[in-house]
Parts: C-alpha cells; structure tokens; sequence
C-alpha cells in the first residue's frame, strides 16, 4: 500500500488494515448545554426581605411549630457573634430549613441566603419562585458540573450569611453523610467562621417520600455549637473535618448528653461523619469504634430503623458550659 493511500485511510478513520478507529458503539459529542441561572436578586430587595420576614412569622414557623415539637438549643452562642457566617447542618428531611430560619435570632434569619440544589428548586419557575421568596434560596449545582457560576462568595461580599448542607442532598437513611469541600473552602477563602448546626428527628418526622411530616406532632431537637474559626494556615479538608466532628458530636447530645458527647468527641468513639448514629451511655465502656467504621457496617434497613425511632420524651436537659 503507498504511503498516499495509508494517509487518506487515516484521515478517513481507518487505520493500515482498513479498520475504523472509532468504535461502532461510539455516539458522537453533544457539547452540555449552558445552564440557565433563574435570577435570585430580587429576593434580596428590601420589599421582599420584608415580604419574607412576615411570611416566616406567619406561615412558615407557625406550620413547622404546629407539626413538630421543636427542641431549640445553642442559640446563646450566636449573642457576640457577627455576620456574616456560614451556618453547615446535616440534612435528612425538607423539614430542617423550616426550622433552621424558625429558630434563628431575627438579626440572623433576616440576613441569611440558602444554598438549594439548582436541578431540584431551580429546574421549573413556580417553584423556584416560590424557594427564592421563601427562604432566600439561590442556587447551587450538587454534582460539580459547574454550568452555573456561584453565587456564594458574591452573597458573603455583599454581608449576607448563608445556610449550607455540605452533604450535598438528604440523607436516604437519616445518618449523617461525608460533607463535601464546598463549605469548608468558603470559610477558608473568606476568613468567615461556621456555625454547626445538628438537626435530630427530622428524618422520623418527615423523611424522604413525604411531603407533610407525620402524625401526632413528632418532636425534633435542633442544636447551634459554638463558631468555628479557620486557623492560619489551615487547609480545606483539616476544616472540613473539624466541621463535621462538630456537627457529630452536637448530634450525639441527644443520646449522651452535653459532657458525654464531649468526652466521646474527645476519645474519638463518635462516626465522623456520620454522628447521627444513635449512642447509648454504656457503649462508651466498650472500645471507641474508628471514625467511619462502624457506620458502613451496619444495615441499610437498621439505620433507617434507628433514625425513625422517636426522640425519648424523658430526655433530662444538660446545660453546657
């Protein structure tokens, strides 16, 4: 064959034996689309930071109230703190939101920004429109396809703080899941502390499925952990961590109290991240398990079991110090 020919094969897809060089199952290339960012702004005018003041006050605590029994601790730890800051929770229900902004000081619930998944709140106008007026939602792409530009940093510039769930989406079973980097790397750009926020009992009282929280007005507790502050010369994912130990181990003060999840905390017997996972007094004379160990070897049907048992009534408050 003359070198002519073997090039003009080539240049055809074929390569010396006369073989396609492109598999048949190959599909050709479709560029993504550009996504289509729905405006927010205006939910950050004064009208409807007004508007959505009074729809919190009227609507949307007084139903999250009415079908829940909310447990609010930590909130005293929010008095010398100022904007903004970047409040992270876990997530396991379309309740926590509600509850977060219900239980927030005014001075804060006025000036914070939600971070909503762009392919869930944002994928048709109605509901978009009804998320942004609500809850001052903007949005935020969970899978890293970075169509849309972020509006975080722009929102912390302009002072307003932010409710994030580094989780990404709710948790399937009510355990906690890895936090992703986003929020971490927020914190560490702009010099701004978090606050952890643990959220128990929303799962069982309105899990993945439901749209309205179940009967007999389940209680839930929420608690807000002291500021944390990036440390010079700290790194994304040391911040990360000391993020999600946080949030575990507020999460753990339901089962063990404030001293026992912090003793807990400090022999490393609590999962990181998944502090949700139900700890009795005892367990901590039992060796502490390894951070991530004992979560991933427990049933898909017993965590769920777990996270929809009822939060004991009985529960003795223990004030922290």
């Amino acid at each position: 064959m003359s070198i002519r020919k073997e090039i003009r094969q080539l240049r055809h897809g074929r390569d010396w034996r006369g073989r396609s060089t492109v598999p048949q199952s190959a599909e050709p290339h479709v560029r993504e689309p550009e996504g289509r960012e729905f405006p927010t702004a205006w939910a950050r005018t004064r009208p409807a930071v007004a508007a959505r003041a009074g729809l919190r006050r009227t609507l949307l605590k007084p139903v999250a109230w009415s079908q829940t029994r909310p447990m609010i601790e930590g909130t005293e730890y929010l008095d010398g703190v100022r904007g903004p800051v970047v409040f992270v929770a876990n997530h396991s229900s379309h309740l926590d939101t509600p509850l977060i902004l219900g239980s927030l000081p005014e001075r804060f619930a006025d000036r914070v920004a939600v971070g909503a998944a762009s392919d869930y709140f944002f994928d048709v106008r109605w509901r978009a429109t009804l998320t942004a007026i609500f809850f001052n939602a903007f949005p935020v792409e969970r899978y890293g396809s970075r169509r849309l530009r972020s509006l975080a940093l722009d929102l912390v510039d302009d002072g307003w703080s932010l409710l994030l769930y580094p989780e990404g989406t709710r948790s399937e079973d009510g355990w906690i899941n890895p936090f992703k980097l986003g929020a971490a790397s927020l914190c560490i750009t702009k010099g701004i502390p978090c606050v952890p926020i643990a959220l128990r009992g929303s799962y069982a009282a309105m899990p993945r499925g439901r749209n309205w929280p179940q009967p007999g007005r389940p209680r839930v507790s929420v608690r807000y952990g002291r500021p944390i502050v990036p440390e010079e010369g700290e790194d994304v994912r040391s911040f990360r961590l000391r993020m999600a130990k946080a949030v575990s181990q507020l999460a753990a003060e339901e089962d063990l109290g404030w001293y026992g999840a912090l003793r807990a905390a400090s022999d490393d017997a609590l999962e990181i991240p998944g502090g949700a996972r139900p700890v009795r007094p005892g367990a901590l004379k039992s060796p502490a398990p390894k951070p991530n160990g004992a979560a991933e070897q427990v049933s898909h049907w017993r965590r769920i079991w777990a996270s929809t048992q009822p939060l004991d009534e009985k529960r003795r408050r223990v004030w922290r110090s």
